[in-house]
């Protein structure tokens, strides 16, 4: 394997990109916080159009569309993709051999699906493989994009492109599910149906009525499953999502290695700027007409708009920090951003010990009542924060 040529402006090793950081710290704060509690909070105000808006925003869409909620996992497979080109301008001025590198890079990606299997089962306390968690995604498409880093924009677009072509063609040319379809078999219940279930063309991105949810059926049964045999994902996630997920995370290589060039600051804000219009624009035109906007099956329509919106908060982050000059106020979300698989990993595994555990001193009735979710939220926010906090002071960062 050739190592990619560096770049001119690459002659030395740039410092932490501090909008980066910054932004990695909003999405896992926002990711830790469970919405607030406020989509059951919502429940309780049927008739406030105020709280059913923020439950709505709060909460992942059904099926098609995109909610702000629905942006976390993209933004956080993007960052991956911004910071790549830095992690590998350090180990190349390191003096780190490019076979060491790539090495690493396959020993990463390892990790991190095994983080998201062990996750997966803990969540449903039964092992039973799964590989649509966030960690799993991202160790399935990180070897993709470490070989696309720093191999030149054109390499990048037209790989980018034939990743579209072939995650629309997968879906398009496998049959749609016939009149007699048992969505009940499929996990699907009858009060979806309508929401998950689109008619003429679009109907091949049906909910687990699709290739993605097909080739599960085979692939998945290949592992131990407990309790019973695999046949759908209650959800609609698919193991495939990784491959359009990929484009995502080139996005993301394409804004750092922008970042990392000698433009200045003003003319790199205008090219996130105008990247992100472009692909807002692109993805829901083709959301129209091509395959719909899903996220659950990461649509290569949905990679465009949902990559559109993370560049754009990239945008608003490096404006902040890098062209206003504002850097102060983004430290409680640096303290989180610099070890954002800890807090991952915390927030995971120890929430709801971390309640369990704050009703012991704080009293039984601490969390109760009509604003108790958020209450709640709010306190394990704040524990999660501070264990970062300490981590920070103590120079300890979890990386893999």
């Amino acid at each position: 394997m050739t190592p990619p040529a560096p770049a001119s402006a690459d002659t030395r090793t740039p410092p932490r990109l501090l909008a980066l950081d910054a932004y990695r710290g909003f999405i896992m704060l926002a990711m830790a916080s469970a919405g607030l509690g406020i989509p059951r909070i919502a429940n309780n105000f049927p008739d406030c159009g105020i709280m059913q808006s923020l439950a709505w925003s709060l909460s992942h869409v059904t099926w098609a569309g995109c909610a702000p909620w629905d942006l976390i996992q993209p933004a956080f497979l993007f960052m991956v993709g911004v910071a790549l080109p830095y992690s590998l301008a350090r180990r190349r001025d390191q003096g780190e051999p490019y076979a060491r590198t790539l090495t690493h890079a396959f020993w990463r990606a390892l990790v991190l699906i095994a983080l998201g299997v062990f996750l997966t089962c803990q969540s449903r306390k039964q092992f039973a493989v799964s590989f649509t968690n966030t960690l799993a995604q991202i160790g399935l498409a990180y070897p993709f994009a470490f070989l696309l880093t720093a191999r030149g924009i054109r390499t990048q677009l037209a790989t980018g492109l034939a990743i579209f072509a072939i995650s629309w063609l997968l879906f398009a040319t496998y049959p749609s599910p016939s009149p007699n379809f048992d969505h009940a078999a499929a996990s699907v219940p009858a009060k979806e149906l309508g929401q998950v279930t689109f008619p003429g063309f679009f109907s091949h991105w049906n909910k687990n009525a699709n290739v993605a949810a097909a080739f599960d059926t085979w692939f998945l049964n290949h592992f131990p499953q407990q309790p019973q045999p695999f046949v759908a994902n209650s959800g609609g996630y698919c193991t495939l999502n990784f491959l359009p997920s990929i484009i995502t995370m080139l996005l993301g290589i394409m804004a750092g290695e922008m970042l990392r060039g000698p433009r200045t600051p003003r003319e790199k804000l205008s090219r996130l700027a105008i990247a992100g219009a472009a692909l807002l624009a692109v993805g829901w035109l083709l959301g129209l007409f091509l395959c719909p906007v899903v996220k659950r099956i990461w649509t290569p329509t949905f990679a465009l708009y949902s990559g559109g919106w993370v560049t754009l908060i990239l945008a608003a982050f490096f404006a902040t920090t890098e062209i206003l000059g504002w850097k102060k106020w983004a430290f409680p979300l640096v303290v989180v951003g610099m070890n954002s698989i800890a807090i991952y990993l915390m927030s995971q595994l120890l929430s709801g010990w971390i309640a369990s555990s704050l009703r012991i001193y704080l009293g039984n009735d601490a969390f109760s009542g009509t604003w108790g979710p958020l209450a709640q939220s709010l306190a394990t926010l704040a524990t999660l924060w501070l264990a970062c906090y300490w981590l920070f002071r103590k120079r300890i960062f979890l990386r893999i």
